[in-house]
């Protein structure tokens, strides 16, 4: 019987870790982005509405439905 010699794998050496300080601001920007994001799909007509009028409601009138939000 011939010796089957399997090559020995590389090793390769881990990704440093992230540090925190660098990910948190960009986990606080995404945050409020998304905020302000549902905040313009969820609620943005009636009593609390930043913008007079409709159009803003118009505008993401398909993706509140989309996300299930009721609007009529």
């Amino acid at each position: 019987m011939a010796d089957v010699s399997l090559p020995t794998p590389a090793v390769v050496p881990a990704p440093a870790a992230v540090p925190l300080r660098q990910i948190l601001p960009w986990a606080v920007f995404g945050a409020l982005l998304a905020a302000v994001l549902l905040y313009f799909v969820g609620v943005e007509q009636g009593v609390l509405s930043v913008f007079a009028g409709e159009t803003v409601h118009e505008f993401v009138h398909d993706g509140r439905h989309l996300l299930g939000f009721p609007c009529h």
